[in-house]
């Protein structure tokens, strides 16, 4: 059974969404549950019937989640219906319009961000890496929705499950690189004890981009994805133990 978290802010007449767990699903071994990445190792048709029940479960009007090709960039795209799966967009955040069309996007320690103007009705779902975080995949998916007809004042958002700051161990020329962008991003660095490499807060980062687009409201739903490992798929709990390959979840929402 899907268990998806969802968010106050997204409760809306007319969208709904879900931040989807790995609970569900048909994946076996690794993937176990609701794996929705179709760049894993995994049974393609495995994958597939996992994307069929979010979007039913959503009221999709198909049996597929739109997604892109994501990327880690600052690009979002526009979708007026279903991509090709032999010819995706590359990008890392995806807006619409369309009644039935479920889009969402793929994550496994990343931050997922849900948009929606519900008087508009337009809806979004944007993957934030640190890269794109920082690139600017958050204004990038505003901007694409205010030229769909939302409003910023009436943009409601809610960041889903991604990695905790606690987990988020990186090294000095990342720390470096993402100061060199801004020396306010120190803010989003923590060093838990002597001589140990800082964390990073991407949820907080995403937060704050978020807090400086003038939106209605900006929700934070985010357990950590590397600490859950019933509840989560993650690439560093899986390059840490060496395994061969990680599951993706999958954060989408849908206007009815």
């Amino acid at each position: 059974m899907l268990s998806p978290i969802s968010s106050t802010s997204l409760v809306l007449p007319g969208i709904r969404h879900g931040f989807f767990t790995r609970e569900g699903g048909v994946s076996e071994g690794l993937y176990a549950g609701l794996n929705c990445g179709l760049g894993s190792k995994d049974e393609t048709e495995r994958v597939l019937d996992n994307r069929a029940r979010v979007a039913q479960h959503l009221g999709g009007a198909t049996s597929e989640v739109l997604t892109v090709y994501q990327v880690h960039s600052g690009t979002a795209v526009r979708a007026h219906g279903p991509f090709s799966r032999d010819a995706l967009p590359k990008a890392d955040a995806v807006v619409t319009t369309v009644p039935g069309l479920v889009i969402g996007v793929l994550t496994a320690d990343c931050t997922p961000v849900l948009f929606a103007d519900p008087q508009a009705k337009v809806v979004a779902a944007a993957h934030a890496g640190w890269r794109g975080a920082v690139g600017g995949i958050i204004e990038a998916t505003v901007e694409e929705m205010v030229k769909a007809g939302a409003r910023r004042d009436r943009i409601r958002t809610a960041i889903g499950p991604t990695i905790s700051q606690a987990a988020y161990e990186v090294g000095p020329e990342f720390e470096a690189e993402v100061l060199a962008l801004d020396a306010a991003n120190r803010d989003f660095f923590m060093v838990p004890s002597k001589d140990a490499k800082a964390h990073f807060d991407l949820p907080g980062f995403v937060a704050r981009r978020l807090g400086q687009q003038g939106l209605a409201a900006v929700d934070r739903v985010s357990p950590c994805t590397y600490a859950n490992e019933s509840l989560f798929f993650s690439f560093r709990r899986t390059t840490h133990r060496s395994e061969p390959d990680y599951g993706r979840q999958i954060s989408a929402i849908v206007v009815t």
